[in-house]
């Protein structure tokens, strides 16, 4: 019996990690990330490029005119309108513009459910 309980704690333990490595994936260039299990904030520098590798996609700032900002996601520009209750979906996630500065733009990523 402590064979199988060893065994089955073993199995358990990837399963318990996986939201770790997600989180733990998340990072960028010139850009800030704070992810959980499926959502990131991804706050973008303006004026340099600027990219992030989240929840397994990569996105990459690509320009801001006045209250529409273009992301690349997974290499597919979207224009998404800056306001926390509009959001666009691109490669199965709810993309939002929750602010916008001279420094800085801040994205919200979030996994959809139902897919694209």
């Amino acid at each position: 019996m402590t064979n199988s309980l060893a065994r089955r704690k073993l199995a358990i333990l990837p399963v318990l990690l996986l939201p770790l490595a997600a989180v733990a994936a998340c990072g960028g260039t010139n850009a800030e990330t704070n992810c959980d299990v499926n959502s990131c904030t991804v706050t973008f520098d303006r004026g340099v490029e600027a990219s992030a590798s989240i929840l397994g996609v990569d996105a990459e700032l690509v320009s801001v005119q006045g209250e529409t900002v273009t992301l690349a996601i997974e290499g597919n520009n979207i224009t998404v309108p800056v306001g926390d209750q509009q959001s666009e979906q691109a490669e199965g996630f709810d993309v939002s513009v929750t602010s916008v500065t001279q420094e800085q733009v801040v994205v919200e990523i979030t996994a959809n459910a139902g897919g694209e």
